[in-house]
Order: structure tokens, then C-alpha cells, then sequence
């Protein structure tokens, strides 16, 4: 794995990550922001003890577990990634509930447009900020966006003590056995 500096770290802030999406997805998987890991390798989840490569592989959705610069490889499994928030940070909570509720707009606009057949948003926290439901809980919403149904998982983040790889996998098969219906 490339090593950063800090400094280097610190100026990926402002870049962007590109979503990894196509039109009619099974499943567009999308995470709070990207972290300045991401940002600096312009690759989804690439911090080292985020745990959704892995998790994404125990759960079924792919046949090994990926690394993070090969996710454009996704789309040939149906699958996407995108964000809430494009802006790049250290940790979610240096976002703004302005950013989040634009982030659920703009989400919303994408979605309508790829149309998957499940938008999958990673954490429950961000989703509720997103889309003001504050009751919302891990599992599939009630809520449909242009035809897509919305399923919430766990963050894989590591900072995610609550869940383990295993009780996560077991969350995402589950979202993978809806979405072969």
C-alpha cells in the first residue's frame, strides 16, 4: 500500500473520489464521504481497517475480496459505490447537517437517474441526517426513491465497535438475498 504524510494526507481534502456507477445496478452502495485515504488514492473505503472490502466478499456479493483500487471490477457484479457528501475529511463529523441534507438531495437526483434496484446506504447516522429520519435503523426503509428501494447497513468504518465483520456480512447477505429477488 502507498504510504502518505500527513501533509499529503491533508491535501487530498480537496479532491474528489469518482462514484463507480452505471445504469440499472443491482445494489450502488454509498458511504458517508470519503476519507483522506480515499481522497489521496481517489479509491472508495481505502483505509486500511475499513472493513467493507472485506465484509462485501464474506456477505456473498463478490466471489474474493477486492482491494480498493479495484473497485471499478463492481460493476461487473452489478454494484456501485458512491457518497452522501463528496467533500473529502478526516473524520464524519466535521460535516455539516447542511452538507448532509444536500448530500440526501443530490443522492436522491443520482439515483433517480442510474436507477439500481437498491440504493445501500453505509451507516445508519448518515442516513438519517441525509434524509431527516430520525427513527431510521439498519435494514430496509420504507422509504423508495424513483422506483429504487433503500436498504441501511452498518458503517465499516473500524471506529465501528458495535459491529463485527461477521454480524456486518451477515447485514450486507442479507441486502444480497433481497437484491437477487
Amino acid at each position: 500500500m502507498t504510504r502518505f504524510t500527513p501533509a499529503e494526507l491533508e491535501a487530498a481534502r480537496d479532491r474528489l473520489v469518482p462514484d463507480v456507477v452505471a445504469d440499472g445496478l443491482r445494489v450502488l452502495f454509498c458511504g458517508i464521504n470519503p476519507g483522506l485515504m480515499s481522497a489521496a488514492t481517489g479509491h472508495h473505503f481505502a483505509r486500511p481497517g475499513n472493513r467493507f472490502w472485506p465484509v462485501l466478499h464474506l456477505s456473498g456479493f463478490t466471489p474474493r475480496q477486492l482491494r480498493p483500487a479495484e473497485q471499478r471490477e463492481l460493476l461487473t457484479y452489478g454494484l456501485g459505490i458512491t457518497n452522501v457528501v463528496a467533500r473529502a475529511t478526516a473524520r464524519a463529523d466535521e460535516l455539516s447537517a447542511d452538507e448532509y441534507r444536500e448530500g440526501g438531495r443530490q443522492l436522491a437526483l443520482k439515483v433517480a437517474r442510474l436507477r439500481p434496484k437498491w440504493l445501500a446506504v453505509v451507516g445508519v447516522t448518515a442516513y438519517r441526517a441525509a434524509f431527516d429520519d430520525r427513527k431510521a435503523r439498519v435494514g430496509p426503509q420504507e422509504r423508495v426513491i424513483a422506483g429504487t428501494r433503500v436498504w441501511v447497513l452498518p458503517n465499516p468504518s473500524g471506529l465501528n465497535a458495535h459491529w463485527t465483520a461477521r454480524t456486518m456480512a451477515e447485514e450486507f447477505a442479507r441486502l444480497r438475498a433481497a437484491a437477487e429477488d
